[in-house]
């Protein structure tokens, strides 16, 4: 189980690498693991949109469970990984890679702190896992 230093986790499964304003939004490897093989990606928020921190903006199912993507932080929908539409197994690949989501331009820096760092994540998964 990867858990990336340069990243922001949130209690729901998703991270985001921040890059000046631009924050790169996808699930972890806990997540996909979990979740086992994805089938199908689904973004449900359009470019352009502000979703705001906690709003869901897609869905991901896999052959067990279907979840819903939820915005680690406010910002406004800049581009969409359409690649996971035709590939969503890359999900289960590289989740901190190419299965890349969403990227937003970060509207609400001062939320960032709010999320766990790797090592906060972490030990919330291993809280979990049991």
């Amino acid at each position: 189980m990867k858990f990336p230093k340069d990243l922001h986790y949130t209690k729901n499964d998703e991270w985001i690498r921040v890059d000046g304003d631009t924050g790169t939004v996808g699930i972890t490897d806990f997540a996909q693991d979990e979740l086992s093989d994805v089938v199908y990606v689904e973004i449900t928020a359009a470019i352009g949109d502000l979703v705001e921190k906690g709003a869901a903006f897609g869905v991901v199912e896999s052959v067990k469970a279907a979840s819903d993507l939820y915005m680690p932080v406010t910002g406004e929908l800049m581009e969409i990984n359409e690649s996971l539409v035709d590939t969503p197994e890359l999900v289960n690949s590289s989740p901190y890679g190419e299965a890349w989501m969403v990227k937003i331009k970060v509207t609400e820096p001062d939320q960032l702190p709010e999320l766990l760092d790797a090592d906060a994540y972490e030990q919330h998964t291993k809280e979990r896992s049991g």
